[in-house]
Formats: C-alpha cells, sequence, structure tokens
C-alpha cells in the first residue's frame, strides 16, 4: 500500500465510525433559565411524596445549638457560644481542631439504610458538603477537610449510596453548598462584588461535577449562594450539563437555589424558604424541607424533649404538604460519632408505621379540586383519578363517630367509602346541599388501624 493512499483510506474509515457522544445526543437544554425551567420534572419525584434530609458533619462535634455554631461563634459572636467554647475548651482551640473529633465511630451505613426504609421515606439527601466546607467524601479540591483524609478516614457518600442502593428502595440523593463561609477564595471574590471568580472555578464546579459523577444523586440539593449571583456559580452552565450529559440527566431532581433571586423561581423543584408549608396549592412542584428538631437541623446535645416535633405533628405537616403539592423532606441530624439518636429513629419508624396503613392516600397521589374540608378542621384530600378515588385524610378521630365532609360529592348506588386499614365499606349519606356525613366504624383506641391520622378511600366522588 502506497503512502499516499493512506489520508483518503482514514477519512472514509472515520465516516464508518459513530459518531461522538455529543453528536448522537444532541442538547436539549440550553444554559438558560428560559430553557432549563422548561424541563420536565422527573415522575418519581412527585409519586415519592417523602424523603428524608441527614444534616451531619463537623458542626455534629460541638453538636450545640445550630449547624451554624462555626458562624455563630467566630464571625457573629454570638455570647452563648462564645461562651461554650471558653467554658469547654482550651484558648486558642480552632473549630479546624473539631474535624479530628469527628469520629464517625460507630456509623453503619447498613443500620441507617434499614431505619430510612422503615420510615417509608422513598429517597433520602445527605449532606454531602455543608457551609463549614467539609466533604463527607474525599474530595480532590478539599484537600485536608473531608472525612477520607480527617475524621472519619471513611467516604462517608459511598459507604451511604451503595447501602441505600443494595437494601433498599429509595433514591440516593446529595446536598451541596455552593459557598463556603470562610474559604479565601470566596472571601476574596466576594471583596470584589463577585466579579472574580476563583471560588467556584478551582473548588465548587469541580466539586459538584465530582460528586456527580462519582456518586451519581439522583436529587442534588444545592444551598448556600453566599449572596452571589446565579451567573457567579455558572449554575446555568453546570445544570445543562447535568440535565443533558451527566450519568443521572434523565433521571435527577434539583431544587431551586442556585444563586441569589433564584429561590421560589428557577430550577426543578421549588423549596421557597426553610420550612416552608404554604397551606394552599401551588401551581410548581415544591417541598417542604423542615427539621423534626424545631430549631436545629444538626444534632444538638442541649435539645430537650419539648423542642422535638411529636407524631402527630409530623404526620400532619405530611397530610398538608402533600395534599398541596409537595413533598415532605423532614430532616434528622446524627451525632458526630454516626448514631441516630433514639428520638430521631422512633419519629422515623413511628412515620413508617402510619404510612403502611395509608401510604395509598399519599404516595403517587394527585391534588384534588380541593386541599381541605371546608366543614371539618385537620381534613385534607388527595386523588386517583385513574382510579377514580379520592382520600379523605382526617387527624381527628370524632367523638360522635361520624365524620362531616363538606367537599365530596357522592351518588347513590355508586359512591363507596372505606377507611384504610379496615377494609369494609362504611355507611354514610348526602347532605342537604354538597357533602356527606360517614358513620365510622365504632372501635376502641387500640382497634383503630393506626393511631396519629385516619384515611378514607371514597369510589366515585366529585
Amino acid at each position: 500500500m502506497r503512502v499516499s493512499e493512506l489520508p483518503g483510506l482514514v477519512a472514509f474509515a472515520l465516516l464508518l465510525l459513530p459518531p461522538p457522544c455529543p453528536a448522537r445526543r444532541a442538547a436539549r437544554f440550553n444554559p438558560t433559565w428560559q430553557s432549563l425551567d422548561a424541563r420536565q420534572l422527573p415522575a418519581w419525584f412527585d409519586q415519592a411524596k417523602f424523603g428524608v434530609f441527614i444534616h451531619w458533619g463537623v458542626f455534629s462535634v460541638p453538636s450545640f445549638g445550630s449547624e451554624w455554631f462555626w458562624w455563630y461563634w467566630q464571625k457573629r459572636k454570638i455570647r452563648k457560644y462564645v461562651d461554650f467554647m471558653n467554658d469547654n475548651y482550651p484558648p486558642g482551640f480552632k473549630y479546624e481542631d473539631f474535624g479530628p473529633l469527628f469520629t464517625a465511630k460507630f456509623f453503619n451505613a447498613n443500620q441507617w439504610a434499614d431505619i430510612f426504609q422503615a420510615s417509608g421515606a422513598k429517597y433520602i439527601v445527605l449532606t454531602s458538603k455543608h457551609h463549614e466546607g467539609f466533604t463527607l467524601w474525599g474530595s480532590e479540591y478539599s484537600w485536608n477537610w473531608n472525612a477520607v483524609d480527617e475524621g472519619p478516614k471513611r467516604d462517608i457518600v459511598k459507604e451511604l449510596e451503595v447501602a441505600i442502593r443494595n437494601r433498599t428502595d429509595l433514591r440516593f440523593g446529595l446536598y451541596y453548598s455552593l459557598f463556603e463561609w470562610f474559604h479565601p477564595l470566596f472571601l476574596e471574590d466576594e471583596s470584589s462584588s463577585f466579579h472574580k471568580r476563583q471560588f467556584p472555578v478551582s473548588k465548587m464546579l469541580p466539586e459538584l461535577y465530582e460528586l456527580v459523577n462519582k456518586y451519581r444523586p439522583e436529587v442534588l440539593w444545592s444551598d448556600g449562594d453566599g449572596g452571589a449571583p446565579d451567573h457567579y456559580w455558572n449554575s446555568t452552565g453546570f445544570l445543562a450539563w447535568l440535565y443533558n450529559e451527566s450519568p443521572v440527566r434523565d433521571i435527577v431532581v434539583t431544587n431551586d437555589r442556585w444563586g441569589a433571586g433564584s429561590i421560589c423561581k428557577h430550577g426543578g423543584y421549588y423549596t421557597c424558604s426553610d420550612r416552608y408549608n404554604p397551606g394552599h396549592l401551588l401551581p410548581h412542584k415544591w417541598e417542604n424541607c423542615m427539621t423534626i428538631d424545631k430549631s436545629s437541623w444538626g444534632y444538638r446535645r442541649d435539645a430537650g424533649i419539648s423542642d422535638y416535633l411529636t407524631i402527630e405533628e409530623l404526620v400532619k405537616q405530611l397530610v398538608e404538604t402533600v395534599s398541596c403539592g409537595g413533598n415532605l423532606l423532614m430532616n434528622i441530624g446524627p451525632t458526630l460519632d454516626g448514631i441516630i439518636s433514639t428520638i430521631f429513629e422512633e419519629r422515623l419508624r413511628q412515620m413508617g408505621t402510619w404510612l403502611k396503613v395509608n401510604g395509598e392516600a399519599i404516595y403517587e397521589t394527585h391534588t384534588w379540586r380541593s386541599q381541605n374540608d371546608t366543614i371539618t378542621p385537620d381534613v385534607w384530600y388527595t386523588s386517583k383519578t385513574k382510579e377514580k378515588l379520592v382520600y379523605a385524610i382526617f387527624l381527628k378521630w370524632p367523638k360522635s363517630g361520624k365524620l362531616f365532609l363538606g367537599q365530596p360529592k357522592a351518588t347513590l348506588g355508586a359512591t363507596e367509602v372505606k377507611l384504610l386499614g379496615h377494609g369494609q365499606p362504611l355507611n354514610w349519606i348526602s347532605l342537604a346541599h354538597d357533602g356527606i356525613v360517614v358513620e365510622l366504624p365504632q372501635l376502641t383506641f387500640h382497634q383503630r388501624p393506626c393511631k396519629w391520622g385516619w384515611a378514607l378511600a371514597l369510589t366515585n366522588v366529585i
């Protein structure tokens, strides 16, 4: 073969090769909010309804006051935090000195996974990095301030990912704080009014790509914009890659915290604010991220029993949220050594017990034409259109044994009413105008299907 023939043969051979990935998969989303906001949210998220949030990090070592301990102590110099350090640690003790004390000694990813499965949750979200900057994986971009180099000397993210995917049917999600309180590059960028972009280019963006490629999260829960706009973070550029090219492009869901001004406006689903629970229907998919501990997201040694929401209050949060079209993301804070404290485990298992009976009225449901009842307080509605089902979830068992519902319009001979967990058809009569009265079964407290709220399945009502 003559050398002069090679270029032509090479060109011909190249024509036979499949095109590279970008050509084969044309970008579907442009790096603009107009394009990204048009992405349809993967269906699994709306069907899931309930997830567990886990706030764990170096802040779990002092476990005092708040997961914002470092900020309140060093930046704000709030008296109770300053006094706590003076009373308990030697002079000159730095926040970084908490790192080696974050041992995760009793962290058992399989045990965590089993508890989350028992809770009835359908997804989890782990804080891979909070505003303190400590990463729970061995980040190449967080040298000596990560869980592999310091403290546990373990890849926490990987261990939990493997346990969740091997032992449960839950989706695996990760929280990631965009900014870091005291990172010198961020502080320098901030002093330039964010005209400089050293921090996102050298730290934040490489870490996000690393997280997605290594652990394939199905929820990416962004937080902490540090007052910087989305173009500083290149949020739209990253999200375009996430939706078009990443290994989770077809299944990943994201929230709305991608830069100052984006919350409740741009992104996948809306969070709007911490503990957001509007009590009415929203036109966009949303999530109520809230805490079992009323005051903190991280574990607090100084918390008292009255600081924790009761299971009755948590069930009410779930029911209200789902009836108004939201998902509930319920937060726990493990201890520094990796224990999910008894109070958190009890609440999670109680929720799972409730969902075993009433999950039919929660999972894969849709909002109904009315979110709550007009006659009886604490009655909330969900529906399954194809099955012609409406669920009336009531949080107080009426002393009379009769439940008055002002919203459903029933039809004699077609409408059937059942109590979930009981199963037998119940007697009902129509009210004079709209609504029905349901005669509940005569059960003692211990005979009822559950203890903290009940659901009626109404067939063929409008």
